[in-house]
């Protein structure tokens, strides 16, 4: 279905019955990014997917100021308001994960439990800020211009990506194809105004959150391993699961074990 929020379409997906858990997927992903979990998570749950503005089937307007995460957490907040959805689970991946960590601050009681899977606070100093959307405001220049293929084919070659190379030859296709579906508009623009240069750095606050909350990593990923180990010092009640033989993604390389993972997590923290 599509709901819309502030004349901006919003593409959701609804599914099952039960407790809300809301599902958000990293940048230049959608909403199929969680198909393979539904029969997982519905026996529990009702699963509310979407695909965040300037990806899938959302739409992706030339305006700044919807990409901008805040505004991003309020256009959901508005959106679970037309689903006469008062409070749910929210489990979020890389940026889908600060997206959630922003909704978690802006609306506390609205989260029931948080699963943060390879997520970041942001960056910690506006010096870091500063040079991260200098090389974002690049690569979202670079998308617009050379367009979306090419940049996929840079995209899919960074570090953070390297574990994937081992995935089947038709789930890297599967995820190839999604994301050239995406509008370079969209992509670039979410870069610039959601990207870790340009959102609010949360580290500060972390030890205010009072629900629980679930850090995942894969242990392949070190970058985000260290940036959960600083993260669970700031907040003893945050649990921190690091995957075996899993890097950015574990919901693609290790999709079993993370179904597991967090069905087992929402269901001792009900």
């Amino acid at each position: 279905m599509n709901i819309v929020v502030d004349n901006i379409s919003y593409h959701v997906e609804v599914y099952g019955s039960g407790e809300p858990l809301l599902l958000l997927h990293g940048f230049t992903g959608d909403s199929s990014t969680w198909q393979q979990f539904i029969p997982v998570f519905e026996k529990n749950h009702q699963i509310i997917m979407m695909d965040i503005i300037g990806h899938g089937q959302t739409a992706s307007p030339d305006e700044q100021q919807p990409y901008k995460i805040e505004y991003a957490a309020k256009a959901i907040k508005k959106l679970l308001d037309t689903l006469e959805v008062d409070s749910t689970n929210l489990l979020g991946y890389s940026m889908g994960g600060r997206l959630a960590l922003t909704f978690a601050f802006i609306y506390p009681d609205m989260v029931r439990n948080l699963v943060l899977e390879s997520a970041t606070p942001g960056l910690k100093t506006e010096e870091e800020r500063r040079e991260r959307r200098i090389m974002d405001e690049q690569l979202g220049n670079y998308i617009l211009k050379e367009g979306v293929n090419k940049f996929v084919n840079k995209w899919e070659n960074i570090p953070l990506f390297a574990t994937q190379t081992r995935l089947s030859k038709d789930v890297k296709e599967k995820i190839r194809s999604q994301r050239l579906m995406n509008n370079p508009v969209g992509l670039a623009k979410s870069l610039e105004q959601m990207g870790t240069g340009s959102q609010p750095s949360w580290w500060e606050r972390l030890g205010e959150l009072k629900c629980p909350t679930l850090l995942l990593t894969g242990k392949l990923d070190e970058k985000f391993c260290r940036i959960a180990g600083e993260m669970q010092k700031q907040n003893e009640n945050f649990e921190w699961i690091n995957v075996d033989d899993a890097g950015h993604a574990i919901h693609v390389e290790k999709p079993e074990i993370f179904g597991t993972i967090v069905s087992e997590f929402l269901s001792n923290s009900s």
